[in-house]
């Protein structure tokens, strides 16, 4: 097969979307299938909307040599006109990799009328869908009412190789000393670190230390709210930024620490939960999105209603409290990760997908 794979930026982009599209280009390319990249600049999302203007790009996708064209929905502001306008030029079914809706994050309502309006007509011009869990599925369903090709191929977390037994697991939980917490994801307003800070607040210090792993270059003015909360919290060296991390080094952290913490206000899955359970740390996520999807409460992690600091801080005090419970939950993350579809399987399920749209033109 031709592909083609549109994103923003670059595929080496580190979230775990771009992972996702990488471990699907990868996969592609080891059965013999040609990829080609088609790459808009990263810009906001105003400027984005302008991209259904470009005459560069309009020929770009209208000369485009493949046979299925991928889209990662994140691009959908530059694509919600354009791929209407391009339709009747091209003879290649496009389909939508979807991550993750921004109409599904928390915005002012304005915002959010305008996202949503924005991504309806995006989805609306594609031939067909891969989700990456079934809330994001339900949740695009229930923005279109669309009933296009579809199929759910998960993420995967076994890109680390995780290697750690249960004998280890089970002797990290039961160290004496703080509790020690990871948070796993780049660091912006979505991913809640600023609502484990103040869970965190609530504890007494000498019972836990945070590592924070993740880019902090996305959001400067979240950036210099994360520092005044830390300064107001008198954390000091509890709490230690690592930025973003090569695998050997966040294995080494994923070994050490003893639970993962990501309160997210929306994932469409999140790969962090699973990469983290590969190690045997319990998950702790928001019951907003797929994070339900991965993580079962009070089995292998906990879930708490997004922004809700205190029940957070009440989850983390059980595990300082309870080693026990901790080493319990430990084992049922690992048992949790190796029931899951590696990223072999699932970028089958997808290469499967892609021919059967192809064979069918795609038109639903």
């Amino acid at each position: 097969m031709r592909i083609g794979l549109l994103i923003y930026d670059a595929l080496d982009t580190v979230s775990g979307g771009y992972l996702y599209d990488r471990q699907l280009v990868s996969y592609l390319e080891s059965q013999g299938d040609q990829v080609e990249v088609v790459s808009i600049p990263l810009r906001d999302y105003s400027q984005h909307l302008l991209d259904n203007l470009s005459r560069p790009l309009y020929n770009r996708l209208e000369d485009l040599p493949v046979d299925i064209l991928l889209q990662d929905e994140l691009n959908h502001p530059s694509l919600f006109y354009l791929n209407r306008k391009v339709k009747d030029s091209i003879n290649y079914p496009i389909i939508s990799i979807v991550h993750h809706m921004r109409s599904s994050e928390s915005h002012p309502g304005w915002q959010n009328s305008v996202y949503s309006a924005v991504e309806k007509n995006y989805l609306g011009s594609v031939d067909g869908f891969i989700f990456n869990s079934q809330n994001t599925r339900q949740a695009v369903q229930n923005l279109t009412g669309s009933e296009k090709n579809w199929v759910v191929a998960y993420p995967a977390g076994d890109q680390l190789k995780p290697d750690i037994t249960l004998e280890m697991i089970e002797a990290r939980a039961h160290q004496e000393g703080p509790l020690k917490i990871l948070f796993l994801g780049n660091v912006i307003p979505r991913k809640g670190l600023h609502i484990l800070l103040e869970a965190l607040g609530k504890i007494a210090d000498n019972d836990w230390k945070l590592s924070v792993v993740g880019s902090t270059e996305f959001d400067a003015r979240y950036i210099r709210g994360i520092m005044q909360l830390e300064r107001d919290y008198e954390f000091g060296e509890k709490v230690r930024f690592y930025g973003p991390l090569g695998d050997e080094q966040l294995k080494e952290l994923m070994r050490n620490n003893q639970i993962l913490a990501v309160p997210s206000f929306h994932e469409g899955f999140g790969i962090a939960y699973l990469e983290g359970m590969g190690f045997g740390l319990p998950a702790i996520g928001t019951s907003s999105g797929g994070a339900s999807e991965i993580i079962t409460d009070n089995v292998d992690g906990c879930l708490v209603p997004r922004g809700d600091a205190a029940l957070l801080a009440e989850c983390i005090t059980r595990f300082i409290d309870n080693r026990q419970l901790l080493a319990a939950m430990s084992r049922q993350a690992r048992g949790r990760y190796l029931q899951h579809p590696t990223w072999e399987i699932s970028m089958h399920l997808v290469r499967g997908f892609l021919e059967e749209n192809i064979n069918k033109g795609g038109v639903v």
